[in-house]
């Protein structure tokens, strides 16, 4: 369906992709996520030569648009194209939009254009918009319009550009609802998108673009959730991090929790989660104080607090230079004998609650790392 051959594309002295090779098959809906800047909506723009390729090829369906000879303006028939701020012409109704290349292109009569529109307004739920100017509509409704106009066309491929990120929060997911509803139909589909659940949830395949191309590819099961290359990885995570030092015997545990509390606030993370953080803090950072230090030696506990953003987990790393002590190894055995001594209680309701809990001691640093 797709293919595209050591595609490259400079602007000036900028070179944003480089070598660029890749198929998409009948059918597959790819979903192309990475950072800004990393030519991801260039390469979109390529695919129906919008953007102009240096060098290399991309063929559709077998069909070589790079090509002199190529009539691209009769291949982009078959080839729809959604961009992120709606294009619509304001001065034209919903349905004059929707039926306007129709007519003017593929030479459908106006009686089987508006049928065919009508028909289409009504799957995104919008026929009765049909007589509005595009001006009198959200943005989300904007957007199921563009995405009615690219589909009017009857394309064998969807191309989809940020398809929501101008869109308020609130309108974000009735657009998703219906790229969803295309993807079930088998079309086949490229989306740029910032959407990181959206991509998981509907892509047959993910592409991590960055270095001037595709850096890493796979499932949405194998990006999401163990990306094998460096840059995969800190982009998937995209982690919010909270830090702090706990460098006395007496350090402040009310202002660490209340810090806590702000940064949790600030990504509207769940009060149970935030409880449960609290907690680990408070008993591994209180036993680490009582067992792994002895006075008058300073203690040096650093900790980060990470959320992420795609699997919506805390994990709280705690790494520090006292002695070699993993109070988890001792609550399990002591859980396993049927006893577990009155003052490591606060330990095991940490171990209980975590979803995963590592420890290991190296270079004389000991580390927790705690899953919530």
């Amino acid at each position: 369906m797709i293919r595209v051959e050591n595609l490259s594309k400079s602007f000036g002295s900028l070179k944003v992709l480089a070598g660029v090779n890749l198929e998409i098959n009948k059918g597959e809906c790819v979903a192309i996520i990475g950072p800004s800047g990393a030519g991801k909506s260039v390469f979109l723009y390529c695919l129906n030569a919008l953007e102009k390729p240096d060098s290399g090829s991309v063929c559709l369906n077998g069909v070589d648009i790079t090509d002199k000879k190529t009539d691209i303006n009769k291949v982009r028939e078959k080839v729809g194209m959604v961009y992120q701020n709606f294009h619509l012409f304001s001065h034209l109704t919903v349905l004059e939009n929707i039926i306007l290349a129709p007519v003017k292109v593929r030479k459908l009569t106006r009686a089987a254009a508006i049928e065919r529109a009508c028909k289409l307004l009504e799957t995104v739920s919008l026929l009765d918009k049909k007589d509005n100017y595009p001006d009198e509509l959200s943005g989300g409704q904007k957007q199921r319009i563009a995405i009615v106009r690219a589909l009017a066309m009857d394309p064998e491929i969807l191309l989809f550009d940020e398809p929501t990120s101008a869109l308020d929060p609130t309108m974000v997911g009735e657009v998703l609802a219906v790229i969803r509803a295309l993807a079930k139909q088998g079309f086949t589909m490229v989306i740029v998108t910032h959407e990181m659940n959206f991509a998981r949830e509907v892509a047959d395949r993910v592409l991590f673009m960055e270095e001037k191309g595709i850096y890493e590819s796979g499932t949405p099961e194998n990006i999401f959730e163990s990306p094998v290359k460096v840059k995969t990885v800190a982009f998937i995570r995209k982690l919010k991090t909270f830090n702090y030092n706990v460098n006395s015997y007496n350090f402040d545990l009310i202002g660490m929790c209340a810090r806590l509390e702000l940064f949790c606030g600030k990504y509207a993370i769940e009060k149970k989660k935030i409880n449960s953080t609290n907690l680990a803090l408070e008993e591994v950072v209180t036993y680490i104080l009582k067992h792994c230090y002895e006075k008058p030696r300073q203690p040096d506990i650093n900790i980060v607090v990470e959320y992420g953003d795609i699997d919506k987990k805390i994990v709280v790393e705690i790494v520090h230079d006292g002695k070699n002590l993993d109070p988890f190894e001792k609550i399990s055995a002591a859980a396993e004998g049927g006893a577990v001594d009155p003052d490591d209680l606060g330990i095991f309701m940490v171990k209980k609650m975590s979803a995963n809990i590592y420890y290991k001691n190296e270079n004389d640093l000991s580390r927790f790392r705690i899953k919530i």
